[in-house]
């Protein structure tokens, strides 16, 4: 099948072509159709699957055979949980839309609103957005939602995990009943099927892969390690293996920091990324990765949601995630567009519990080599990790409620400094 097939304009079309594509991915296959008939869509797809271009470009074809207002209100609203996945949602609706006349912006907290004020005032169809910043300039009146036409929910397994649930009802609130609503998650959990029914009517449901499964062209591996030798055996990988562009995982931002640290003590040249680093410096880090000045990028799973790197070679797993789900997607960063890929989990004998409910998830067993120096310790316990270091097995916060450990979240409330800090991450 290619684009031609879908029903879209010409506009798009030789945008499409512009950027090199012309096939479309097993979720754009699927989206586009329903979603150019004005269905309700909800989607389960990974990132990396093509999914932003398979909700974008039917809906700027929808605002297009429109008719443009005057003073140009949002018709589009686009919902994101981060400001990383927010800036990339927005330079592919401006790629997409090159040759229509539709106006796009972006806002997200973090940064000085003022010059994303003064765009919205110009008049803007296209608006993608964080919910705190959205929340904000809504309650200061510099932003209406009374005409948007199509809502379109992003991530929204990674919403509800940082709290947004409380936000999002806010903001339904805002926009017109009579509207279209497309929902992209990476997994159908039951607390993402119940948002779902709120939001959604009669939803035509589509599939990029199945759920839950990892991306077959990954080529995953387990390091049995003591955890006091995890960062020695990191370096050894990444110095002896040449690796030239490394993402790592850990649990925490201060663990993100520390690795950081002592990889570029060690003449591997990192730089971390996480809720605690300003807009900016996440900015300049995230070019450094791509542009090879920076080998290693040191990531929670919050701050590397929506990230868009492509082909990324080698995801390593410093820790395990103790949510089976982040697994699938912090591999998931690596083997895309067809290309191989190699994830690597450093396991010490605490997260034993974690490794087997991620096989569980998964439904394989995956390689596990032990490194001569950096054997397991055959002393140390097996209990899980302690509330504190991470959500303890199994367990996911309620929706919309309050969280500690690996998330680092800040008090869910209604404030809106609450939402800004939010925003930060």
């Amino acid at each position: 099948m290619s684009f031609n097939s879908l029903g879209l304009s010409d506009a798009l079309l030789k945008a499409i072509n512009k950027k090199g594509y012309d096939t479309p991915s097993p979720i754009q296959e699927k989206a586009i159709p329903p979603i150019l008939e004005g269905k309700d869509v909800l989607a389960s797809a990974q990132t990396g699957t093509g999914k932003t271009a398979g909700f974008t470009l039917p809906l700027l074809q929808i605002l297009s055979e429109g008719t443009t207002k005057r003073n140009r209100p949002v018709r589009a609203l686009i919902l994101t949980p981060t400001r990383e996945l927010a800036a990339q949602i927005f330079e592919n609706v401006k790629e997409y839309s090159e040759f229509l006349d539709i106006r796009s912006a972006v806002i997200f907290g973090g940064v000085n609103q003022r010059p994303q004020v003064a765009q919205l005032r110009r008049g803007v169809d296209v608006l993608v957005a964080t919910p705190g910043r959205l929340l904000d300039l809504c309650n200061q009146n510099v932003l209406s939602l009374s005409s948007v036409e199509i809502f379109v929910l992003d991530e929204a397994d990674r919403m509800l995990d940082m709290g947004f649930v409380r936000d999002i009802e806010r903001i339904i609130k805002l926009i017109p009943k009579k509207r279209q609503n497309l929902m992209f998650s990476a997994t159908f959990s039951k607390d993402i099927k119940k948002l779902a029914n709120g939001i959604l009517t009669y939803p035509v449901s589509v599939e990029a892969t199945p759920e839950n499964t990892t991306v077959e062209v990954i080529q995953q591996k387990v390091f049995r390690v003591a955890k006091g030798k995890k960062t020695g055996l990191v370096i050894k990988l990444i110095s002896e293996g040449n690796w030239q562009q490394v993402l790592v995982f850990t649990r925490t931002k201060h663990g993100a920091n520390n690795l950081t640290k002592k990889l570029i003590s060690s003449g591997i040249t990192a730089a971390a990324i996480h809720g605690n680093k300003s807009q900016g410096a996440r900015t300049k880090a995230l070019a450094g990765f791509k542009d090879g000045s920076i080998r290693v990028m040191v990531a929670t799973d919050i701050a590397a949601r929506g990230l868009d790197i492509p082909l990324l070679p080698h995801v390593i797993n410093f820790e395990i995630p103790n949510i089976s789900e982040d697994y699938v997607h912090r591999i998931g960063r690596t083997g895309r567009a067809g290309a191989s890929g190699e994830a690597i989990s450093l396991v010490s004998a605490d997260e034993t519990s974690f490794l087997a409910d991620i096989q569980k998830l998964i439904g394989m067993k995956i390689p596990v080599e032990i490194i001569e120096g950096f054997e397991p310790d055959p002393n140390a316990s097996t209990e899980p990790i302690k509330q504190g270091q991470g959500r303890s097995r199994n367990q996911r916060p309620k929706a919309g409620g309050n969280k500690t450990g690996n998330r680092n979240a800040k008090k869910s409330n209604t404030s809106n400094s609450g939402r800004r800090s939010r925003d930060r991450r």
